[in-house]
């Protein structure tokens, strides 16, 4: 049984830890980078036999039922995360220095930050009490390009500011959305102090791409 661990893109990367994995409890996980030297095949291959990761959906949901952990194997490029389910498992005891609970210490790749956290606000105002995916950009990332936009909120044209809202290589999940309402927000605040028109909230990318992790770079499926 061929396991799937490769991703081809970031974007698929980040998709099938935030959207397949975390939503069935794998929250502990490692980070780590191939070696320089080392093959990645053959990481990957040591790190899949060495944890029993290439199993079958029966042997999980019976590993599962006894209280065992089951785990995860993916990769871009150089860049590897093991992650976990709760339970027993020599995973945690061999890597106990490494592991990191993604509801505390999000996952950061390529300038996203990937965590697992309680909804918030619903929009009828009431709290969303379930937890969920949280896919943004990271925090250092977000202020050089907040600044960034900021400083060409005047020196560039509507059309150069809105190819460079969508040519950001950050997909668009909520929170990346609401980041880039900040940054909307804060270039139509010096437009708007120099006299100059708005730019409307239609400029930005606001639907994301749904990409498949492991098929050929560049496919995809239709947008959500």
């Amino acid at each position: 049984m061929q396991y799937r661990a490769v991703t081809t893109s970031v974007e698929g990367f980040v998709q099938q830890i935030a959207c397949c994995y975390l939503r069935h409890g794998y929250w502990f996980y490692v980070k780590g980078r191939v070696p320089d030297g080392k093959q990645p095949e053959t990481v990957d291959r040591k790190l899949i036999d060495k944890y029993g990761i290439n199993v079958s959906e029966s042997t999980r949901a019976r590993r599962k039922k006894a209280g065992r952990s089951n785990l995860q194997y993916i990769r871009h490029e150089s860049t590897f995360v093991i992650l976990a389910t709760k339970g027993q498992h020599r995973f945690f005891d061999e890597e106990s220095n490494l592991i990191r609970d993604i509801r505390r210490v999000p996952i950061r790749y390529a300038g996203y930050s990937i965590s697992y956290k309680p909804g918030g606000r619903k929009k009828d105002g009431s709290n969303d009490d379930r937890w969920h995916a949280h896919v943004e950009i990271d925090r250092d990332q977000f202020l050089d390009l907040r600044a960034w936009f900021s400083e060409r909120a005047l020196r560039d044209s509507p059309d150069k500011i809105a190819k460079a809202f969508n040519a950001l290589p950050i997909a668009s999940y909520a929170p990346v959305r609401r980041q880039m309402l900040l940054m909307l927000r804060d270039v139509n605040r010096a437009r708007k102090v120099a006299g100059r028109k708005q730019l409307p909230m239609e400029i930005l990318p606001l639907r994301r791409r749904v990409v498949r992790p492991f098929s050929v770079a560049g496919e995809t499926t239709p947008e959500l």
